[in-house]
């Protein structure tokens, strides 16, 4: 396992993480399937894990919390808040009212009194900088999170933020959380070279694009992975969008056989060769998915794989722009457009 520092906070984190959206009835996992993937990924040198209130509805944080029972020094643990826990209208978003109860509740699922990384899950934009930061702020003074970061923000509101905080001498946003794969690298137009800017940790998620790129989805072959039992728009091949992701991944099949890799070692040592990428986000649903991804490690791809790759999917190219988690609401709302 690797090591590379988080940001400039001076922690050294292992360059695969653990991350724990599948944990809960989202994966169909039991808490005997966490303690172990946990174990396993613990003894492999992994020394993050990323978990999320929302997560099946707070069971993965309980479930996490449990495995980690006695060793919480031992590593470092980030959740997220801000997405809708429930029906309530305030139980969401980036308001100081909300970010206060939300962290209680995810230390008591966790059974801590603090977590290390505390990150808001997607930019709220009823909510302004200067409120979130504040909240944060005072969270860290207290002593309830370390440090703090954001999760798929535009680039502009990166900027923004962190203006916001050295503009009223708050603490500021030391990670971001992208959406980043060999299938969805936007953001290394604009995301990546502003997190470079500003000395930003950078933790990405989806390496593996959902699945596309573990080997699984192929040419001919049915789509029978846990992800396209409730998201099958995503996988439907007969879309225009999804035979070009197909396209690829055929193409990059044969790049991984002729430099002797699988396609996750691909993936994963394509995501975590970007200098400005810290770790990549993996999410085994079950031990035998974490030992194909722990293969990656180590796998530094050469110049040339590189290059081939960036022949398939230019660099700064989506192949599925229609899923991307960071666009700008007025391009998604008429009313917010128009007069």
């Amino acid at each position: 396992m690797q090591y590379r520092i988080l940001g400039h906070t001076g922690v050294q984190v292992s360059t695969l993480a653990l991350g724990a959206m599948n944990f809960g009835k989202i994966g169909r996992t039991t808490q005997d399937d966490i303690t172990t993937i946990v174990d396993a990924a613990l003894e492999a040198g992994i020394n993050l894990i990323d978990t999320a209130d929302v997560y099946s509805g707070g069971e993965s944080e309980e479930m996490v919390g449990k495995a980690i029972a006695g060793r919480r020094d031992d590593l470092v643990l980030a959740t997220k808040a801000s997405l809708p826990m429930g029906d309530e209208r305030n139980h969401q978003g980036g308001s100081r009212r909300w970010l206060v109860t939300a962290l209680n509740n995810s230390l008591r699922r966790l059974g801590v009194d603090h977590v290390d990384l505390y990150q808001i899950h997607r930019w709220d934009p009823s909510t302004s900088d200067e409120e979130t930061l504040a909240a944060l702020t005072d969270l860290q003074r207290a002593g309830k999170i370390r440090y703090f970061g954001s999760s798929t923000f535009p680039a502009y509101r990166i900027v923004q933020a962190q203006w916001a905080a050295r503009e009223h001498h708050m603490s500021r946003y030391v990670t971001e959380q992208p959406s980043y794969s060999i299938l969805q690298r936007g953001i290394e137009t604009h995301v990546l070279p502003v997190t470079e800017q500003y000395g930003l940790g950078v933790l990405v998620w989806s390496p593996l694009a959902s699945g596309w790129l573990s080997g699984a989805i192929r040419e001919g072959r049915d789509v029978t992975t846990n992800r396209s039992t409730f998201m099958p728009q995503r996988f439907d091949t007969t879309t225009p969008a999804n035979q070009a992701r197909l396209d690829a991944v055929e193409q990059l099949a044969k790049v991984a056989d002729e430099a002797g890799l699988t396609m996750i070692q691909l993936a994963l040592g394509f995501v975590t060769a970007h200098p400005a990428v810290t770790s990549a986000l993996i999410g085994p649903r079950t031990l035998d998915h974490l030992h194909s991804q722990l293969a990656a490690a180590d796998t530094v791809l050469s110049a040339d794989v590189l290059d081939a790759i960036d022949a398939i999917v230019p660099p700064g190219t989506d192949l599925a722009a229609h899923e991307k988690n960071d666009t700008p609401p007025a391009l998604l709302d008429p009313s917010l457009r128009r007069r």
